[in-house]
């Protein structure tokens, strides 16, 4: 058994606002410490169904470099920093057959949700793949699929669980706070947020081949719409983009990684406007 655990950090319990995941900010080490526990549940979940396996973590927000690695369980492998061709499914190349995906949050527009963005909140309003709207839940999970393995659990608020329900049929969950705006949140004791997802692991290990992930085989029709058109302009750098609207670029990918790939290029240009 092989699992990857992808750790983002606004779905981490008692994160609540930007402050709590920016570096240098002053509860942003208080944070960290929640992730790293969390992931660490998660771990334990593992190795308790399946003893043998081998567990990879990818650091999954921001620069990739949150976890406090000298507090991180020993049988894990940790992917750390970028930028990187898979970005939050860094080593998902190497083979896999479960993901984890741990302390998600709701895609960008999701009224009342945590943080909600999709891949840069400062670029990017919506993804959409062959004309279905996707965030960082949908676009990882298919990105997992496309490479054979199973997107079996999703942590964080209760609009992101939501949504990882409608976008993956079979998904288990764990809501470790319920949203009470974009920087506003009724969370969990931190111990027990890890309990539960330490409790939740090995049932959704054992559901796998029940998960139904989206699945784009074949070209892809990429659509991105950004936050204002000289970010689109940006866009347009990039060969084989074209314009579908002020603020939308549009790409015929060959394959859904490639796809996955350019949003993660539109963002970076975009910044460069942000």
């Amino acid at each position: 058994m092989r699992v990857l655990i992808s750790a983002d950090m606004e779905g981490v319990t008692g994160v609540s606002g930007v402050a709590d995941v920016r570096p240098g900010e002053p509860e942003y080490g208080l944070h960290r410490k929640q992730l790293t526990a969390e992931v660490n549940a998660a771990i334990r979940g593992v190795l308790a169904r399946h003893p043998g396996a081998a567990v990879a973590v990818a650091e999954a927000h921001a620069a990739f470099r949150n976890l406090l690695l000298p507090d991180l369980d020993q049988r894990a492998r940790v992917l750390r920093g970028g930028p990187r061709r898979l970005g939050m499914l860094a080593g998902l190349d190497g083979g896999a057959d479960a993901v984890i995906f741990l302390g998600y949050h709701a895609k960008a527009g999701t009224a009342g949700a945590v943080l909600a963005h999709t891949v840069s909140g400062a670029v990017i309003a919506d993804v959409r793949c062959q004309g279905v709207s996707l965030g960082e839940i949908g676009l990882n999970a298919a990105l997992a699929a496309h490479l054979g393995a199973a997107p079996v659990l999703v942590t964080g608020d209760d609009l992101a669980a939501e949504e990882a329900r409608r976008t993956i049929g079979g998904v288990h969950t764990v809501e470790v706070k319920r949203a009470l705006g974009a920087s506003a949140a009724d969370s969990l004791h931190p111990a027990r947020a890890c309990e539960l997802i330490e409790a939740a692991v090995p049932a959704a290990l054992d559901a796998r081949a029940q998960v139904l992930p989206p699945r784009f085989d074949g070209p892809v029709e990429l659509e991105v719409d950004v936050h204002r058109p000289e970010m689109a302009e940006r866009a347009l750098l990039v060969p084989g983009t074209e314009r579908a609207g002020g603020t939308t670029v549009r790409y015929p990918a060959p394959d859904y990684p490639t796809a996955y790939r350019l949003v993660e290029l539109v963002a970076v240009l975009g910044m460069a406007a942000a």
